[in-house]
């Protein structure tokens, strides 16, 4: 039985008698209760026409009770015709055009239907994702509110003269009865539930072509509501049309738009169903034994200069084994192509973009690491395992307060001994500055970084080369610091040993980061 109480009697007739479907009828007497929605059309028409129906028998018998054998003929002919009409609804006759309910434009009838709930079920099983609970969303066409706003105002003169109150917002919104309607029997078919919290979103959406035609009027009245985007095909969207309603009085909008709202030419159409999953993130550790292997593709003028990649190591059995759409890479710092990087590794997270499968146990985690180990001998993975979205930027907090550790052989110009490198070892926090380097200046911003090298320590290999071993403060250039880049860093290694040096091999040793935590073997 549907919650309905004595009150509402003057809403189902109006709406009724306006053409309104049996949902939306529920949704003007604010009926809240989901079961009430999942009832088929025809069985919802029924009893609406029941309760209607106990009223009329209700006033018969009042009117026999005071000497009256039947109604006036005038109110027994208006009265017959209504639940006449009312009733060639529920006769179970395919409906037509003319049958759309003038509010939801079809949205609360046929697309509540079981063949409805079947195909967007089989287009969610296509798409081959494995979930154990979803969250239903809906698009509306924009013009829904403003035929809801007709009704709403056809109604509340109705209420008024009977000293009821019914606020616009009091009246359940058509979202909400449409999945009350379809989501119960959706789960059913998938095995899944509907939790607001799922991370598997599945989106059904509906489009009308008189929706311009229903909202033009608006955009006359309420002009500032409605502006041109780049991203929007059209402007009437449904944030514009609810603001313009807003702002629009009674008065103005009943001159320009009818109450009720008049029949539409034809109902909404479903648009294809939209899964998607929200972003995995796996975190680790990587190793980079060449000298030609760049952290990301390197492209120049639009040609691609070397074959493979970092990330796209890690990536590609991760997108297989998550079987995702697409990915993004992200690292706590990076290094130049001919760098090395040794030690615990580099930390890195890579974003996972709309994963069909989530669940991993650990052991499934560890062969995904042994995968990317042995698909090549350039990097190796350490420390694999799905992180949050909020714990990746543990990755990038205190970004300049990190250290970093690095080993490079040097090469100088002047002769060279033993002694001559002594000093280097007692040089504590040096604090240098470091304009942009010209290698780095066509994709980053010219300016001048503070930054602190906080040891050294060297090891004399001949007399033209030895190894320098320094802890820096994060984002520190090396290259720069040891041949000066022109003057662009001062001081640099250059000033201090009073002749011309250059890097030959640099390798990162260490990125003192405790991230992401250590997995044991």
């Amino acid at each position: 039985m549907l919650n309905l109480k004595e009150k509402d009697r003057p809403i189902i007739r109006k709406l009724l008698a306006a053409g309104c479907c049996a949902r939306c009828v529920l949704r003007f007497c604010c009926v809240g209760t989901c079961s009430s929605y999942r009832q088929s059309h025809e069985d919802l028409h029924k009893e609406l026409l029941t309760f209607i129906r106990e009223e009329n028998c209700q006033q018969s018998h009042d009117a026999s009770g005071q000497g009256e054998t039947e109604d006036p003929p005038n109110k027994r002919m208006k009265m017959e015709d209504n639940i006449s009409a009312d009733d060639s609804i529920t006769s179970g006759e395919p409906q037509t055009d003319s049958d759309v309910c003038p509010i939801c434009l079809g949205v609360l009838q046929e697309f509540c239907d079981p063949t409805f709930v079947k195909q967007v079920s089989d287009a969610i099983k296509k798409e081959q994702y494995l979930f154990e609970s979803l969250l239903l969303t809906v698009s509306l066409p924009a013009q829904l509110s403003v035929r809801e706003h007709s009704c709403w105002l056809h109604v509340k003169q109705e209420v008024r003269q009977k000293s009821m109150c019914l606020g616009k917002d009091d009246v359940i919104q058509v979202k909400d009865a449409f999945k009350w309607a379809i989501q119960g029997k959706i789960c059913q078919e998938l095995g899944a539930a509907v939790l607001a919290n799922s991370q598997f979103e599945v989106s059904v959406g509906f489009t009308h072509p008189e929706t311009e035609e229903d909202c033009h009027f608006l955009a006359t009245t309420c002009p500032d509501c409605f502006k041109p985007t780049k991203n929007k095909a059209s402007v009437f969207t449904r944030m514009a049309v609810v603001k313009a309603l807003e702002k629009i009085s009674d008065e103005n909008f009943t001159k320009h738009y009818p109450c009720p709202p008049k029949k539409p030419s034809s109902k909404c159409t479903a648009l294809d169903t939209t899964c998607l999953h929200t972003s995995i993130f796996i975190a680790g550790r990587y190793n980079k034994f060449s000298r030609e292997l760049p952290q990301t593709p390197w492209v120049i003028d639009g040609e691609r200069r070397m074959d493979g990649s970092v990330e796209e190591l890690i990536a590609a059995p991760l997108l297989s084994s998550f079987r995702a759409d697409g990915f993004n890479f992200s690292s706590s710092g990076r290094e130049d192509v001919d760098v090395r990087t040794l030690g615990t590794g580099r930390p890195f997270a890579v974003e996972l973009l709309n994963p069909h499968r989530v669940k991993f146990n650990r052991t499934e985690i560890k062969q995904m690491q042994e995968t990317i180990n042995q698909s090549s001998d350039k990097i190796r993975v350490r420390d694999l395992q799905i992180v949050t979205r909020e714990a990746t930027s543990r990755m990038k907090e205190g970004e300049e307060e990190k250290t970093k550790t690095y080993s490079a052989l040097i090469w100088t110009q002047k002769t060279i001994s033993n002694t001559d490198l002594e000093f280097l070892g007692n040089t504590k926090n040096l604090k240098i500055a470091q304009k942009t380097p010209l290698r780095v200046l066509h994709r980053r911003p010219l300016a001048v970084r503070q930054r602190v090298i906080h040891s050294m320590s060297a090891t004399y290999m001949d007399t033209h080369h030895f190894t320098l071993k320094l802890c820096t403060q994060a984002g520190t250039y090396i290259k720069e610091f040891v041949h000066g880049d022109f003057g662009r860093t001062k001081p640099n290694l250059c000033d201090l040993m009073k002749t011309d040096a250059d890097i030959l091999e640099l390798d990162v040793e260490s990125v003192d980061i405790d991230w992401p935590p250590q997995i044991p073997d």
